[in-house]
């Protein structure tokens, strides 16, 4: 290639820009102090620190950003400063409902408060265990017990007694029977028999038959009286056990409550205690031996919050120490039910069974009056816990239900927990497309989450950035219990910042991805015996990592050099050029060479892209392509139709193509194929392009860059091999130390390019060719060569459409004579 026609190579310089060391005032990080703040996430942390301190509704957070880059640990750093400052939030309970059974009552109490009161109500059942049993074993209460038996059994017996008198009277026997009363005819004070009955005149008998059905009637209704007397004698049971325990059970329920005379809903809750208590004395008496419950003989286990005393219980949902601030809540796994709360169920007698004591709390409950953090990806991915989490902030109510009692799949009667006040800072960590999505598709989201907290992944990198990045190690250092890194070594985590960021200018602030490398670091320092971690340890770490995933990498560069991938890199050829890739493999990525070739021929179906046509690319690789025609026809053929069917395809491409980095090379193997101007195979070429002609800037620039090389270094660097890139990725250029060298050497390129012409002046070794003033170009450019077949192309197609006259100059198979 003519030095004439080529544009200058980038220096060794422009290529890594590299971090000098001796810049670097501190011999280890042992002498620099600890990075107590945010490195670059100035607007993120104003972000949290307004969302976190405004109170109102609809002010949650929404932490955006990659994964990586300390948003978690930003937020919880916020939130632990904030928590303490604020008030310990209410305690919560659940409590039986004496009037609603099915619905447990929630009460509120002060931080500190319901274990307390658990406490104090489970003494209560076990005085009152002790003092009523007493109270019943006392000589007045059985002698009054009595009384109200024996008038009952004197009432019964009275009025079956005036029965038999007047039976009696009437010459009949009232007979009593095992089962029950029955009326006899009497003859001498003795029951007639029978017989006797029947030989009796029918008159006399039909007369004694009538007394007896009266008399059965009779007996009937003072019968039917026996429950009534009953029930009243239960009553008066029942007032007597109120009467004996009345001042036992009045004087320690009045006690516990003067305890919380300040809290309204405990005091009510404890009338209610009080006159179950008296309604029910009798589940506090002793129980007698054989009086469990038991199934064909066999003793049932009876569940303490399953007994009569069971419901005086106290189920302490959330408790707090006073003093402790706001809880902070991370739920890890947001199921519906972990957010939300669960009624959990006991097997018994084969069927499941349940009471408020199986209310258990969830991350709502744990998190109230604090902050719960929530990461946005889980909470969606988990079944109905996105939509819990909005009910319960827009009803600011925590409902403790099942799915099956949601969803309405559950018909058997369930507990309804009385709802608990919804009151909790919300904080959502995802990445920003789940953000815009939601912001998007969900009208609910922004009014729930207002405030958004963008996490930067790189800074602008400068001599006191470099600084402040230097004390991040040692922070780092310390805490994790690293050795600390000289100079050298901080350098070399300096460039690799920057080469995460893609940017030479910039540093990376992902903490992840430096505290690893510093982990790995420290490693290979032990291993040589280092006291600190020098800067060969850190390229020990970096060579290590990148060999433990690069086994499809060299796979791939095997076979290119074994020929079963065509890659050239030497020779020239028409409609043939080397584009650049970059294969993503999980965290790892590089690059790899491609070969892109194109056909032409007369027609009118504009460029086909084979990629698009399989299905295997995608569509911005599809929108690079259609550019091309812009180009083609703004360029060379304004005046004429555009007559050209051509083909671009990535050769032993098998899986998919996305993006249009390759649009600059396919248009240089397009422009190559209507010139038949061979392109050199030495040299491969990344960017994009516009209509224009004007290259564009792509992503990946220093992994294309090495894959390229790395091929040609195997099969041996000769000084004309190199890469062509946009200008406008210059700056981002952070490549290996050896490409460095080898440019530096002679023995390897990178050129530059602005415009699709500067890439073909290299790639064909001969100017593209710029129009004159009449517009036209040089008469032997590569541009004029276009030009010129594209307008036989024209013409062709022309003559060929005009008639019978306009053909008299083809002959068979489309060609001219």
């Amino acid at each position: 290639m003519p030095a004439s026609c080529q544009p200058e190579s980038l220096k060794p310089e422009a290529l890594r820009r590299a971090c000098d060391p001796a810049g670097l005032a501190f011999a280890t990080t042992a002498e620099l102090e600890d990075f107590t703040e945010i490195l670059g996430q100035a607007r993120a942390v104003e972000a949290i620190r307004f969302g976190v301190g405004i109170e109102r509704d609809g002010y949650n957070l929404y932490a955006m950003g990659p994964e990586g880059i300390g948003r978690h640990t930003i937020v919880r750093r916020f939130l632990e400063q904030r928590a303490p400052q604020r008030e310990t939030p209410s305690d919560w309970c659940y409590v039986f409902d004496f009037d609603a059974p099915d619905r447990p009552r929630a009460l509120e109490l002060p931080a500190g408060s319901a274990t307390r009161f658990r406490d104090d109500m489970a003494r209560l059942v076990e005085d009152l265990r002790t003092g009523i049993p007493g109270a019943f074993e006392t000589d007045e209460y059985r002698t009054r017990l009595q009384e109200i038996e024996s008038e009952f059994e004197h009432r019964h017996e009275a009025a079956i007694e005036a029965i038999g008198e007047k039976s009696k009277g009437q010459g009949i026997a009232l007979v009593r029977t095992p089962s029950g009363f029955g009326f006899a005819p009497m003859h001498k004070d003795k029951v007639m028999s029978p017989d006797e009955f029947h030989a009796l005149p029918e008159a006399k008998q039909r007369k004694v038959q009538e007394a007896i059905a009266a008399l059965e009637q009779e007996l009937a209704r003072a019968l039917h009286e026996v429950p009534r007397m009953r029930r009243e004698a239960q009553r008066k049971v029942r007032e007597l056990n109120r009467q004996v325990i009345g001042t036992t059970v009045t004087g320690l329920i009045e006690e516990l409550k003067a305890a919380y005379v300040a809290l309204a809903p405990v005091v009510r809750h404890l009338e209610s205690v009080h006159e179950d208590v008296l309604d029910h004395a009798e589940h506090f008496r002793h129980p007698k031996e054989g009086e469990s419950r038991t199934l064909f003989g066999i003793p049932i286990p009876e569940p303490e919050a399953e007994s009569p005393l069971g419901r005086y219980q106290v189920n302490v949902l959330i408790a707090h120490e006073a003093g402790s601030g706001a809880p902070i809540v991370h739920e890890d796994n947001p199921t519906h039910d972990n957010l939300v709360g669960r009624i959990e169920h006991q097997a018994q007698m084969g069927t499941l069974v349940t009471n408020f004591m199986l209310i258990k709390a969830g991350a709502f409950h744990r998190a109230n009056g604090g902050y719960l953090v929530l990461d946005a990806l889980k909470v969606l991915t988990q079944p109905y816990a996105w939509e819990a989490l909005k009910r319960a902030m827009r009803s600011r109510e925590i409902r403790t239900e099942s799915l099956g009692q949601m969803l309405s799949l559950v018909s058997t009667v369930g507990l309804k927990p009385e709802p608990i006040a919804f009151d909790q800072k919300v904080v959502l960590v995802g990445d920003r497309m789940i953000y815009y999505l939601l912001q998007a598709y969900d009208p609910e989201f922004p009014e729930l989450f207002k405030v958004a907290a963008d996490f930067e992944e790189d800074i602008a990198r400068t001599p006191e950035s470099d600084l402040l990045y230097a004390r991040v190690v040692a922070t780092i250092a310390r805490r994790e219990k690293l050795r600390h890194a000289d100079r050298g070594a901080v350098a070399r985590l300096v460039e690799q910042g920057a080469r995460a960021a893609g940017d030479g200018e910039r540093l990376a602030v992902g903490m992840q991805e430096l505290v690893d490398l510093l982990r790995e670091s420290d490693h290979f320092a032990g291993e040589a015996g280092h006291a600190v971690v020098e800067a060969a340890d850190v390229d020990r770490a970096l060579e290590a990592r990148e060999e433990r995933q690069s086994r499809i990498r060299e796979r791939l560069r095997e076979r290119m050099q074994e020929g079963t991938l065509l890659i050239d890199t030497e020779g020239a050829r028409a409609g043939q050029v080397n584009g650049l890739s970059v294969v993503q493999l999980g965290e790892f990525a590089f690059g790899m060479p491609s070969r892109i070739t194109a056909r032409v021929r007369l027609g009118g179906g504009g460029i086909v892209d084979i990629e698009r046509e399989a299905e295997l690319g995608g569509p911005l690789h599809s929108k690079g392509v259609m550019i091309l025609s812009g180009f083609l026809a703004g360029r060379y053929a304004t005046d004429r139709p555009l007559s050209l069917s051509a083909t671009l395809v990535f050769e032993q491409n098998y899986g998919g193509v996305e993006g249009d980095s390759a649009s600059c090379a396919e248009l240089c193997a397009l422009l190559s194929a209507l010139a038949e101007a061979p392109l050199a195979q030495s040299i491969a070429i990344t960017g994009s392009v516009n209509q224009h002609g004007d290259v564009q800037a792509i992503g990946g620039v220093n992994e294309k860059i090495e894959g390229f090389f790395d091929l040609c270094r195997v099969r041996g660097l000769t000084g004309a091999q190199g890469v062509i890139i946009p200008a406008s990725n210059v700056r981002h250029l952070m490549l290996r130390r050896d490409v460095v060298e080898a440019v530096a050497g002679g023995r390897f390129a990178i050129y530059p390019v602005s415009t699709v012409d500067e890439a073909l002046a290299i790639l064909a070794g001969a100017p593209a060719g710029e129009r004159d003033a009449l517009g036209r170009f040089p008469a032997e450019s590569l541009n004029a060569r276009v030009e010129r077949r594209l307008a036989g192309f024209a013409e062709r197609v022309r003559n060929f459409t005009a008639g019978p006259a306009g053909r008299k100059g083809w002959r068979r198979g489309g060609k001219p004579k």
